[in-house]
């Protein structure tokens, strides 16, 4: 239990890699035997990070869960892993998609099967490394390590034009972390410049970010720029979206529920631990960046979903529609206010759940019927009404439906962009209402009317594996949608925090346009009774 208690963090990172070397002990034939125990590890990975929950104080701005031990100490290297508020909840999707995703593959998967849970475990302790990581050096072993799985994944077993996928997916990820790498070379030997000869620097990331501060406008804007470049190409943001689409598509549905679910956040996550702390001082300089940057976000909305109006595929379609959902995350963080930043991060969150659980209803679609194609589905609702109602739900949530988990985002990040910039919050209202247009009319196109095909007129309505795959996040849906009150409290004051470095002048300003606090009244008390007051 001591282990458990002081290494929390270590446990959860490396449960998964356990049952990946445990999986290397099987025979090669043993499927059966390989989903097992893929699936107990997938789940043990979700179990043993509940605790991290439970265990966090709600309230807190620092990290938590510290964990220290020098690494490679001629460098200043170290095995260094904290948590925040907003960590936290990421860490949490991490292993809950991660497990699901895992338990989707039961039947989807039928060759290679030692190979591919392998590979999905070591994926997710890559993902979950990144978002644990306090230190330069292995946070960025962490970042690469999860680019190689998701490789072979894509390529092995994935569609028709998989390897194409792959590569482009290869190339365009490792193009980002090379510009990512010299960014942080960048920060460590100008760090290592203020300090005594013969000492050795550090990769600890508070410390690297704090000395930052000091560094000139002209070294901050060219490390600002290496790690958006990383990042944008991660999330992606529009121009940098092309490879998603080709990777969605053509992975198996277990890899497009972590592309999209996680993944994608790992590029958001990026942009609110460091590059926020790198734009340059400079008001005007900052400014600039600043809407260059939310002309991006509004581009990727807008642009993303008039896209997804054209799609055939449905899988497609979906991959389109995370260019978009993910625009209104960036449009939050470069909003810099406290809703904006709580929203983007939030919508992450949200966006997990609902899109990841899209991938999973266009999987179970694929299992029976080997398309993708929305012409070859009408009518669905007849002989699949359990999977039309749960679809239903998920394509409200998505869209923004009042009392489902996306209205919650997208309204405060609207917010927080309105308090900025009435015009944002316009041009993000549009990017809602043609979201409503896609996913509608996918959803009419698919499931209502006739049936279309006779082979559609026996499809078998969902079985238990796949009930407990979707409920889940159905029911996170509702959580988030009626009650967010709890996802907040864990990320109000780490976004505080954020908004106090990188914008304090917003503090001040809402300081000031408050209302002056009433005076107290006056009361004299009443004369006792027979005495005359003079």
């Amino acid at each position: 239990m001591g282990l458990f208690h002081d290494h929390l963090l270590s446990v959860v990172l490396f449960t998964p890699l356990v049952g990946a070397l445990l999986l290397l002990l099987i025979p090669r034939d043993a499927q059966m035997l390989h989903r097992a125990i893929g699936n107990l590890f997938g789940v043990l990975g979700f179990l043993v990070s509940v605790p991290l929950v439970v265990r966090f104080p709600v309230g807190s701005s620092g990290y938590q869960f510290l964990e220290t031990a020098n690494w490679i100490p001629s460098i200043g290297a170290k095995y260094a892993l904290g948590i925040d508020g907003i960590s936290l909840l990421l860490v949490m999707l991490t292993t809950l998609l991660g497990m699901i995703a895992i338990t989707s593959s039961w039947t989807a998967i039928t060759m290679r099967t030692k190979e591919y849970y392998i590979l999905l475990l070591l994926l997710q302790t890559g993902m979950l490394g990144v978002f644990m990581s306090l230190d330069f050096f292995l946070f960025y072993v962490f970042w690469e390590v999860m680019l190689v799985p998701m490789y072979f994944l894509i390529g092995v077993w994935g569609s028709e034009r998989r390897l194409y996928a792959a590569i482009k997916f290869f190339l365009y990820t490792l193009a980002g972390s090379v510009l990512m790498l010299l960014g942080i070379l960048a920060l460590y030997f100008n760090y290592e410049k203020g300090l005594p000869p013969g000492t050795t620097g550090t990769f600890d990331i508070p410390t690297l970010l704090a000395a930052a501060q000091g560094f000139p406008d002209s070294l901050k804007i060219w490390l600002f720029w290496g790690f958006f470049f990383a990042f944008a190409i991660k999330v992606p943001m529009f121009p940098f979206h092309t490879w998603l689409p080709d990777a969605h598509t053509e992975a198996p549905t277990a890899g497009s529920v972590i592309l999209a679910g996680v993944l994608l956040k790992m590029g958001t996550y990026g942009f609110l631990r460091f590059s926020l702390p790198l734009l340059p001082a400079d008001a005007v300089l900052r400014a600039k960046i600043i809407h260059i940057l939310v002309v991006l976000s509004l581009i990727s909305i807008i642009y993303g979903a008039i896209v997804c109006l054209m799609q055939k595929d449905m899988k497609r379609l979906i991959a389109y529609s995370s260019v978009s959902h993910l625009g209104f995350c960036t449009l939050g963080i470069f909003a810099l206010t406290p809703q904006g930043l709580s929203g983007s991060v939030l919508q992450q969150i949200n966006h997990g759940i609902s899109t990841g659980a899209l991938f999973l209803l266009v999987g179970i679609l694929y299992e029976r019927r080997h398309t993708r194609l929305i012409s070859e589905f009408g009518g669905l609702a007849t002989p699949m009404p359990n999977f039309a109602a749960i679809y239903l739900i998920i394509t409200l949530s998505s869209l923004g439906m009042p009392i489902l988990n996306g209205f919650i985002g997208e309204f405060t990040i609207l917010q927080g962009a309105f308090v900025v910039n009435k015009a944002w919050a316009a041009w993000g209202t549009l990017g809602i209402v043609l979201g409503a247009a896609y996913l509608l009319w996918l959803y009419q196109r698919v499931m209502f009317g006739n049936v279309t095909h006779d082979v559609n007129k026996t499809l078998q309505d969902m079985n238990a594996r796949e009930y407990a795959t979707l409920l889940p996040l159905v029911a996170l849906a509702f959580w988030i949608g009626i009650y967010p009150k709890p996802f907040f409290a864990f990320i109000d004051k780490p976004v505080e925090k954020i908004v106090q470095q990188v914008n304090p002048k917003f503090y001040e300003q809402a300081n000031r346009a408050l209302p002056p606090a009433p005076a107290a009244p006056v009361v004299v008390p009443a004369a006792p009774a027979g005495l005359e007051v003079k």
